[in-house]
């Protein structure tokens, strides 16, 4: 999950980053249209098709609205709990909010977990009731029709959501209850994981034995999900060995301290040609004017994407990614909990900063990596050491 990007931001709720993949736009088309060209004009013939049109595109406007909500619901109770919130971000099979650290115990998590079901629960009561008062008030059929759409399809996504399998939040409310039964929380994420690998390859069998034995497109889509809860849940499985492994290491243990910063104001056409800076690196914090205090981050493809004739005339502030769209860690923060928040690319290196807004080093996956390799070396506690 923590691997979908955000193509563009919408803006913030409650400070909680929302952004977009490109991928909506195909899933927001494809509702819009099937609710026009096929549903409404099934139930409500002999409309104007600007009509159906209008109608599907307001259900699948409501539809993404409702998603939003089942993820805020998981932002605002993880806050309540004091883990934090990077963002959220809606793609092609629903959304994910991705958070700074895990659910300090059991409790919280099943409380994270459940408050995005529960939202899509109340949503699709509250939309039957709606189409109920609706028909008995002999409102437009068009809308009766599409208040009955959101209603069935909010009640699907809460039904299907706590399914228990990762990376479901059925999958988070069975890692809760094995986490507390067991007291481990690797192996509670394990038998989550391999839950959602043996549900996610149910779901392959099924739909590609619908497309063979009955042409139906719609078992390619299955498949597609129960591929993507196949890959999700493995990848859970990995980040926490990963995490177990790296328990106790401090970000200061995996940092670069002291990374090489460019000024603000230095130009572009100086960063690219200043022998000190290439090819040593493909990403630079950016600082003020005092060398410390950092304002963002800038990368070697996006000052190459500066037209040549401009480069002189362009400082680096102008093309930084600027801090409250960077990730920041301190020092002394968990290198586990920093896990989730990393990606692949240099936009996405993760500034490291003490309490005093200094500059103290950059943490890289490569970095990361490196960490890794060196905890998976070591001898556990209860082996002896080779020699």
């Amino acid at each position: 999950m923590s691997a979908v990007r955000a193509t563009f931001t919408l803006g913030r709720i409650a400070g909680v980053r929302i952004g977009v993949n490109w991928s909506v736009a195909l899933v927001f088309a494809l509702i819009a249209s099937g609710l026009a060209a096929g549903r409404l004009p099934e139930a409500y013939p002999d409309r104007a098709w600007p009509l159906y049109l209008l109608v599907g595109l307001g259900a699948a406007l409501v539809f993404f609205a409702s998603l939003l909500a089942h993820e805020l619901a998981h932002a605002v109770v993880a806050r309540r709990h004091g883990v934090g919130v990077d963002d959220i971000v809606l793609w092609l099979l629903g959304g994910a909010t991705r958070m700074r650290t895990e659910a300090p115990d059991p409790r919280a998590e099943l409380r994270i977990a459940g408050s995005g079901p529960l939202v899509s629960l109340l949503l699709g009561v509250a939309f039957a009731l709606l189409t109920w008062l609706l028909d008995t008030t002999g409102a437009a059929g068009l809308l009766v029709e599409s208040t009955a759409w959101l209603a069935a399809i909010n009640l699907l996504l809460a039904a299907f959501n706590v399914i228990p399998a990762a990376p479901l939040d059925g999958g988070r409310l069975l890692r809760a209850f094995l986490w507390r039964r067991t007291g481990d929380r690797l192996r509670a994420t394990e038998g989550a994981s391999t839950a959602g690998r043996v549900f996610g390859w149910v779901l392959v069998g099924l739909g590609l034995w619908q497309f063979l034995w009955t042409t139906w497109f719609g078992g390619l889509w299955l498949a597609l999900i129960g591929w993507f809860l196949v890959m999700a849940a493995s990848q859970e499985g990995r980040q926490a060995r990963v995490r177990e492994l790296v328990a106790g290491v401090a970000v200061r243990d995996t940092m670069t301290p002291d990374p090489v910063s460019v000024p603000e104001r230095l130009t572009v056409d100086h960063l690219l040609s200043d022998p000190s800076l290439m090819p040593r690196h493909t990403a630079f914090p950016v600082t003020g004017d005092d060398g410390t205090r950092p304002k963002g981050l800038v990368t070697l493809d996006g000052a190459g994407g500066v037209p040549e004739e401009r480069r002189a005339r362009t400082t680096v502030a102008e093309i930084m990614r600027p801090l409250p769209e960077t990730r920041v860690a301190g020092p002394d923060e968990a290198l586990a909990d920093l896990l989730p928040r990393l990606e692949p690319g240099a936009e996405h290196r993760v500034l490291v900063v003490d309490r005093g807004g200094r500059l103290v080093g950059i943490v890289s996956p490569s970095d990361v990596n490196r960490t890794i390799r060196r905890m998976a070396t070591r001898p556990r506690p209860d082996q002896p050491a080779r020699t």
